[in-house]
C-alpha cells in the first residue's frame, strides 16, 4: 500500500485552476442589461448628433455664406492645436462606432429575446401591443442605415451628388452641393420618406431610452412620452423643412 502511494505523482492544481476572466466591460457587455445599456448610451450620444447636425443646417435659411462659413468652423475645430479636419473627423468615428455598438446591441438583444420566447405570441392583439416597437425600430432603422450611407456618398464625398444635376461637386460649397442635390425630385423624396423613418425611431428610442438606462418610474410616462414626441417632431420638420424650402424655391443658388 506504501510503494502504491509512493508511486502516485504529485496532485496538480489543475483542477483549481479557473477560467480567466473577460475585462469587465466586455462581461457586462455580453448580457442582456449591459447591451441595453449599450443602446441606451449609444442612443443618448446619437439624438444629440442629430439634434446639433439639425440646428446647424438651418444655416443653410441665412445663406451660402454662413452655411459655407459653418462647414469651415466645423473643420477647424481646435485649430491649431489639433491640424485641420482632424477633430472633425475624430468626431465621425465616433459617431461611427457609436452606429456600429447599436447595431450589434440591438440585434443581440433580438437573439436574447428570440431565445428566451421561443413560442410566439398567442393573439394578435398582445403581438402588436408587445412587438410594434421593436419591428418598426428593426424596418426603420434599415432605412436610415441607407440614408447615412446615401447622405455620405451625396454631401461628404461627393459620389452621388452630380448625378442627374448639373454642375461639379466642390466639397468647400456646402450650400450649392446641399441645393443641387435637394432639386433632385426622388433625392427629395427619400430624404422626406428617410427622415420620417427616422422620427419613428428616434420617437421609439427615445422613450424606451429611459427603460434601458432604468430610469422608467411610471410616474414619468407622461412626461416621457411627451419629451419622445417632441424631440423626434423638431428633428423630423427641421431636417424636412430643408428639401421643401430648395424644391419650392425659398433656397436656391
Amino acid at each position: 500500500m506504501a510503494q502504491v502511494l509512493e508511486k502516485r505523482g504529485p496532485v496538480t492544481g489543475t483542477a483549481t485552476q479557473t477560467k480567466k476572466r473577460r475585462p469587465f466591460l466586455l462581461d457586462l457587455y455580453s448580457t442582456a442589461v449591459g447591451k441595453k445599456y449599450v443602446m441606451g448610451v449609444t442612443g443618448i450620444g446619437l439624438m444629440g448628433f442629430v439634434l446639433f447636425h439639425m440646428i446647424g443646417n438651418l444655416k443653410m435659411y441665412q445663406g451660402a455664406e454662413a452655411l459655407d462659413s459653418y462647414a469651415e468652423f466645423l473643420k477647424k475645430l481646435l485649430y491649431p492645436l489639433a491640424p485641420k479636419g482632424v477633430i472633425l473627423w475624430l468626431l465621425r468615428g465616433g459617431l461611427i462606432t457609436m452606429v456600429v455598438l447599436h447595431i450589434h446591441a440591438a440585434w443581440s438583444l433580438t437573439q436574447l429575446n428570440r431565445k428566451a420566447r421561443p413560442v410566439k405570441y398567442q393573439s394578435a392583439r398582445d403581438y402588436q401591443i408587445a412587438s410594434f416597437a421593436s419591428r418598426s425600430m428593426r424596418y426603420t432603422g434599415i432605412v436610415v442605415l441607407l440614408f447615412v450611407v446615401w447622405h455620405l456618398l451625396d454631401l461628404t464625398f461627393g459620389v452621388v451628388n452630380t448625378v442627374g444635376a448639373d454642375g461639379e461637386f466642390v466639397r468647400a460649397n456646402v450650400y450649392e452641393n446641399v441645393v443641387r442635390s435637394f432639386e433632385r425630385v426622388p433625392v427629395s423624396v427619400f430624404y422626406i420618406v428617410a427622415n420620417i423613418a427616422l422620427g419613428i425611431h428616434l420617437f421609439h428610442g427615445a422613450w424606451s431610452l429611459f427603460q434601458s438606462m432604468g430610469w422608467n418610474n411610471p410616474r414619468f410616462n407622461k412626461w416621457r412620452r411627451a419629451f419622445a414626441t417632441g424631440f423626434a417632431t423638431v428633428v423630423v420638420v427641421g431636417n424636412v423643412s430643408f428639401p421643401v424650402a430648395v424644391l419650392a424655391g425659398i433656397v436656391n443658388v
